[in-house]
């Protein structure tokens, strides 16, 4: 398999992949309140989710570095339908939970193996072949995956219920159907040599887990380089809460009016979607030009000012333009903070090292809903925003970490000394 043509399926595979997500947003809250959940049920069950990922994110990291990332996103696929299938007729706080515990596992698995895919084939196709132009590709393929996704959900709701099937219910059973094509294509597509087979090979490749995750985590722990970009995504996470939990409180403050701001919600975010394709699209050409640590240094600098603008400018236009600036600065650092982290991983672990990235995420962000939310309480909406973006700016410097270099003076033999991370 050539780099290209790995990349061409890594890129249809992701779009298959976020497609139902982009049909389950618009009705992710809505139909538990339907089928008779509180807001606060609603928000117990949900978390659910992001507490699974934290606690299995390693692990299936590890699964897939051990097993192979073919079988390990063939079991996600599985999980995924199942969830997607309970979701059809749960209607009570412990079959939404069980849903939640099941996309939980499938967010876990499903998080790095094929990005990992793309990158160990493209890399042993060409040992120079651009795969962060590939990864930003995805971000573009994802992004306006889920954009396109979004509307056609508002307008299978618009188009009202289906039989017994209820408005609401009926972007769940279209994403059901793209998932099951979605992780048939996964089978024919994702090709990947293991040459051991049978279950003794299966028991080896599952001991292997814990060693996995041992060499990300030690690569991370000697690694200045690694250390660094994981605390990004800490930060990173962190500051996400201001866009993507205070802003529609924003919105509704500046608009004075809650009904008409939730009605523009679902319109804004498609269009920030599609701003997040827009920016993972051009930021090659800023990556050419001054380098993919000082990209991304610049990226964090620059989203931090949008996320400022979405505090204190005042009217519907100026929060709602600098959150879609938000958005484009996301979906450029996306693919430019991946492409650092491979270069730091080897193939063998390199899922374990995803996954780790992954996980420090869940409780920067849940760490961050806590604080801002509670500065929100104390010094109102735009002080709690303004506090998200300074976190999430502070990051910016991390990307221009460099390696320690140790050198030693050359031996009267003729070796030369050590390298150290």
């Amino acid at each position: 398999m050539t780099a290209a043509q790995a990349r061409f399926r890594y890129l249809f595979l992701a779009g298959l992949r976020w497609f139902p997500v982009g049909l389950l947003i618009p009705v992710m809250m809505l139909l538990p309140l339907e089928r008779g959940l509180s807001i606060a049920q609603v928000g117990a069950v949900a978390a659910i989710q992001g507490i699974t990922v934290l606690f299995l994110e390693l692990p299936t990291g590890g699964l897939s570095d051990a097993v192979g990332r073919r079988p390990v996103l063939l079991i996600a696929g599985v999980v995924n339908l199942a969830s997607l299938g309970l979701w059809l007729f749960a209607d009570t706080v412990p079959l939404f939970a069980l849903v939640y515990l099941l996309q939980g596992i499938y967010r876990a698995l499903d998080s790095g193996p094929l990005e990992a895919w793309y990158v160990d084939h493209a890399l042993a196709a060409d040992s120079k072949a651009d795969i962060e132009g590939g990864l930003s590709r995805s971000g573009v393929v994802i992004g306006l995956s889920i954009a396109g996704a979004a509307l056609i959900s508002g307008g299978l709701v618009w188009l009202g219920p289906i039989g017994p099937v209820s408005a609401l219910t009926v972007p769940v059973v279209v994403a059901l159907v793209l998932s099951l094509i979605g992780t048939v294509a996964v089978a024919l597509l994702m090709v990947e040599e293991r040459p051991a087979r049978g279950f003794a090979a299966l028991a080896a490749s599952v001991k292997g887990v814990p060693t996995a995750i041992g060499r990300a985590l030690g690569l991370a722990r000697r690694s200045r380089v690694v250390f660094a970009l994981v605390m990004v995504e800490f930060f990173w996470s962190f500051g996400m809460v201001t866009f993507e939990k205070l802003m529609p409180v924003r919105l509704s403050e500046v608009m004075s009016d809650p009904g008409t701001a939730g009605a523009l919600l679902g319109p804004v975010n498609s269009v920030a979607w599609a701003a997040s394709a827009a920016g993972a699209a051009l930021v090659p050409l800023l990556a050419r030009r001054i380098g993919p640590s000082w990209t991304g240094f610049t990226l964090k600098i620059v989203q931090g000012v949008t996320i400022v603008g979405m505090g204190l400018l005042a009217g519907p236009v100026g929060v709602i333009g600098a959150f879609l600036l938000c958005y484009t600065m996301h979906g450029a650092a996306n693919p430019v903070h991946a492409g650092l982290l491979h270069r730091q991983a080897e193939g063998d672990f390199r899922t374990s090292l995803l996954s780790l990235n992954s996980m420090v995420g869940q409780p920067g962000f849940a760490i961050g809903a806590i604080v801002l939310t509670a500065v929100a309480a104390q010094a109102g909406t735009p002080a709690a925003i303004v506090t998200g973006a300074i976190v999430l700016a502070a990051a910016a410097p991390l990307y221009l970490v460099k390696p320690k270099v140790e050198f030693r003076e050359h031996s009267p033999s003729g070796i030369s000394g050590s390298l150290a991370l």
